[in-house]
């Protein structure tokens, strides 16, 4: 066993050089792993996976993201810990959940596995989870946080928010819990009470539970990634996972409501159609322009191909044993937003703060990728909608996330309208959340 890890290691720090200055010579543009329609190259299956990640260094100081199309963005709080998902309370204040992995001993073996390791420290996601929910107050309307609290302490690798009511949902890493809300409170001291566990356990390789509401707010529904990229722990590891789960609020029991989405997150009703819609980030490992993650609508017992096939029918022969009988019936994602960005966050645009043109458009923050060279993603971008689907290219929002020597100063995640329906940012290793509105000429025109 210790020979087979000096292999692993050796092995894994070979690699990682290696495949970082590998460079395909047919190399897609990135426009084509956009849209309804994108193109998908021949899978290119490799033992040794490209790694070409960013290291982390944070912003300089006065350093931020840079602002396109008539955007201007500022700093709505500042040095956080690892900020991961947002949640906005009717009464304005901003929750931001300052989170990171939990203990998966069980995950990533072998010498894919050290390799990944290696890449998530590297992308600064291999720091201890702070594990709270911390309340950010703008309490003179200038667009920054002037004050803060911590909301909610000693928690399990908190993700996903909402608020139903006068109870607010918090979805750990392992369940959902519910606890009393009052408008205005800047700190909860009661113990959360749990509604639900979720899928979990050693492994638990895509961590984050995302959450969000009916709008009759009877019904709760929770997003759970894969516990692999293809399937490799096993099929029996996957039970109940890569899916959104529909939770009954009153009695906690759920059901498997759409399928086949390797890491769904960012729910979010489209405001046009109504329809519930999730940010995908899809599968590694065959080649620079594939897969391409997603966003799409989800039908109520909808399946969207994971691990099978991706993007409809296209089969993954990496998958044993086969399943035709469900790839005949994978759906097809409503829109692709470019292989290995990592498209993680997804929000749509309501209000009359943004040109109306943006209205019902969407939100999508990019945290990066690893898997791909030359890298893809580390941006915000906006995707315009007309009758409740995408309509057109996608336009970018915030970028400069990477500096001029290929250094990350910020990676975006998750993001949220305010309550003046400017876009916030959370930002996880600039340790930041980004406030993002029409610049002052943009506003005027």
């Amino acid at each position: 066993m210790r020979n087979n890890l000096i292999s692993a290691i050796a092995i894994g720090a070979l690699a990682l050089p290696l495949a970082a200055c590998y460079n395909p010579q047919d190399t897609a543009t990135v426009a084509q792993s956009y849209g309804p329609s994108p193109n998908l190259p021949p899978p290119q299956d490799t033992w040794i996976p490209t790694v070409d990640i960013a290291s982390v260094v944070g912003w300089p100081a006065e350093g931020k993201p840079k602002a396109e199309n008539g955007m201007a963005v500022t700093a709505f709080a500042k040095q956080l810990d690892h900020p991961r998902s947002l949640y906005v309370l009717p009464n304005g204040d901003v929750l931001v959940a300052e989170t990171n992995a939990p203990p998966k001993p069980d995950d990533s073996k072998g010498v894919k596995g050290f390799i990944y390791k290696q890449a998530q420290k590297w992308a600064g996601a291999g720091a201890p989870s702070a594990n709270r929910i911390t309340l950010l107050r703008d309490t003179n309307g200038d667009g920054v946080a002037d004050t803060r609290s911590v909301f909610i302490k000693g928690l399990n690798s908190p993700f996903g928010m909402v608020l139903v009511g006068d109870d607010l949902y918090v979805a750990d890493s392992d369940a959902i819990l519910r606890f009393p809300y009052h408008s205005g409170d800047t700190k909860i001291d009661a113990p959360g009470v749990k509604l639900t566990d979720l899928p979990a356990g050693t492994i638990n390789h895509h961590w984050t539970k995302d959450l969000t509401a009916s709008p009759d707010g009877t019904k709760l529904y929770a997003t759970v990634g894969s516990n692999s990229n293809v399937g490799e722990n096993g099929i029996e590891a996957e039970t109940n996972r890569a899916s959104v789960l529909e939770v009954d609020r009153a009695s906690g029991k759920w059901r498997v409501f759409a399928s086949g989405l390797r890491n769904p997150s960012g729910p979010s009703w489209q405001p046009q159609s109504g329809a519930l819609w999730v940010a995908v980030n899809e599968r590694d490992e065959l080649g620079n322009d594939l897969v391409p993650d997603y966003m799409t609508s989800v039908k109520d017992g909808g399946f969207y191909g994971w691990p099978y096939s991706y993007f409809g029918q296209h089969v993954d022969t990496r998958v044993q044993p086969q399943r035709p009988d469900l790839v005949a019936k994978a759906i097809v994602p409503d829109y692709a937003l470019g292989a290995h960005t990592a498209s993680l966050g997804l929000t749509f645009v309501t209000g009359n703060l943004f040109p109306p043109e943006m209205t019902g458009g969407a939100f999508v923050g990019q945290h990066g990728s690893w898997n791909r060279s030359p890298r893809a993603g580390y941006k915000v971008i906006f995707v315009p909608f007309k009758d409740g689907k995408p309509s057109g290219a996608p336009q970018d929002v915030l970028t400069g996330f990477i500096n001029d020597k290929g250094e990350a100063q910020g990676r975006p995640v998750g993001v949220r309208l305010d309550k003046e329906g400017a876009l916030l940012v959370a930002d996880d290793v600039g340790n930041t959340v980004w406030r993002v509105a029409p610049s002052v000429r943009s506003a005027e025109k």
